[in-house]
């Protein structure tokens, strides 16, 4: 399928990250879980993994909200930490809790080295930038669930909850409503004509790495490591 249309930042940023964008929406743990041939044991590791992870992309999102000084942007940044708090992460301690683990156990789960090193690329990006060095850091989790979730919403089998979740409407909300924003920031900070200035380089480069680490937390649910 065609490159989702989540805004004129998604697309510059998704070109330049190629090919780590391709390993990352196309990696053997998406194909297997779409597939149904992934090993519960890996879903359920990752799952552990991710809630932590949710933990800190909402502080992120928090961030977003502190460093802002638009009301639009805060009220965005606001509802999406809302929604990874009450929305995703629930979804997370229903599936765990039917595979008998329990909140408690979730909140306990010791971070694999590669949640740790996502999360804090994530969170220095943020606290030694600016709220456009932070979003660029924090698009590739949002934009990456949302095309995977496209390209395999219908696949069903043992996991098709979780694709059928992100490739929903209410997601596709999110992809789309989080790409206005970041245009919107990078207009209002940069002008319309950001792609041609030097500040560029540096998102797009935010924006690679956080991809080429979603590529090793795919890796670390597949490995159970």
């Amino acid at each position: 399928m065609s490159a989702p249309d989540y805004g004129r930042a998604f697309a510059l940023w998704r070109q330049a990250a190629d090919p780590h964008w391709d390993a990352y929406v196309g990696h053997a743990f998406v194909r297997q879980l779409a597939g149904g041939t992934l090993p519960r044991d890996s879903f359920l590791h990752y799952l552990q993994q991710d809630y932590v992870f949710l933990l800190h992309f909402a502080r992120s999102w928090a961030l977003v909200f502190a460093k802002s000084d638009r009301m639009s942007e805060m009220a965005l940044a606001s509802s999406i930490a809302h929604g990874l708090l009450n929305g995703e992460m629930p979804l997370h301690v229903e599936i765990c809790g039917r595979e008998g683990i329990s909140e408690d156990a979730l909140q306990q789960t010791p971070e694999s080295p590669a949640n740790m090193a996502y999360t804090r690329f994530v969170q220095a990006t943020g606290y030694s930038g600016d709220m456009l060095d932070l979003l660029a850091a924090l698009a590739p989790c949002v934009f990456g669930y949302g095309e995977i979730g496209l390209i395999h919403a219908d696949s069903g089998g043992p996991y098709g909850e979780w694709t059928a979740t992100y490739g929903g409407a209410d997601y596709q909300k999110v992809c789309h409503d989080v790409g206005a924003l970041i245009d919107s920031a990078l207009e209002a900070r940069l002008g319309p004509d950001w792609p041609s200035l030097p500040r560029a380089r540096t998102l797009a480069h935010h924006f690679t790495q956080a991809t080429r680490l979603e590529v090793g937390f795919w890796q670390m649910g597949l490995d159970r490591t």
